[in-house]
């Protein structure tokens, strides 16, 4: 069996995830509308991606902490509050188990992909930096957080990106969206 670190679907994963991060890191040229058809496209490929990942134990090994300070965090979601700012906050149903019913609780699109970028981030650095030793706990987080939290908060964003692209009139050219 191959090893899951170096797997095809893991380095195809790495990939996904540092495109991702790289657009959010360097999105201050981005109009709305080439942003939002973006990441209408990147991040269904992330969750299909996520998906393929090899199955890992932790083997307890040491994994950096994380690489994403808060000045990171707050400059992703900062710029894109900048872009998004009009459209940042939405409003999602969660269903709550202990009560068997519905509530109503506002989000952040902003917070939300500044969220995932987090995770991605410090998974994505571990690789980056060559951190062998502890790749297979990385991916064992990654994919321990996403079955826990990012993964429904990339759904909810998706779900509210989608509803924005196709409810809002965007000013920029239906090129500029299909070129990203």
């Amino acid at each position: 069996m191959d090893n899951p670190i170096y797997a095809h679907d893991t380095l195809e994963f790495v990939q996904v995830a540092a495109q991702y991060c790289a657009l959010l890191e360097k999105n201050e040229q981005q109009t709305e509308g080439a942003l939002v058809g973006t990441l209408l496209k990147l991040l269904p490929l992330i969750y299909m991606k996520q998906q393929l990942l090899p199955e890992v134990d932790s083997e307890g090994a040491f994994v950096p902490d994380g690489q994403v300070t808060e000045d990171d965090y707050n400059f992703v979601r900062d710029n894109l509050f900048r872009l998004l700012h009009k459209h940042d906050e939405y409003e999602v149903l969660v269903w709550d188990e202990d009560m068997q019913t519905e509530e109503s609780q506002w989000r952040s699109l902003s917070e939300g992909l500044a969220d995932i970028y987090q995770a991605l981030r410090n998974f994505v650095a571990v690789y980056q930096r060559r951190l062998e030793p502890c790749m297979p706990d990385a991916l064992w987080q990654l994919k321990e957080n996403f079955e826990l939290y990012w993964g429904q908060t990339l759904l909810d964003t998706l779900r509210q990106l989608h509803r924005l692209r196709y409810s809002m009139d965007f000013k920029a050219d239906e090129e500029d969206i299909q070129q990203d």
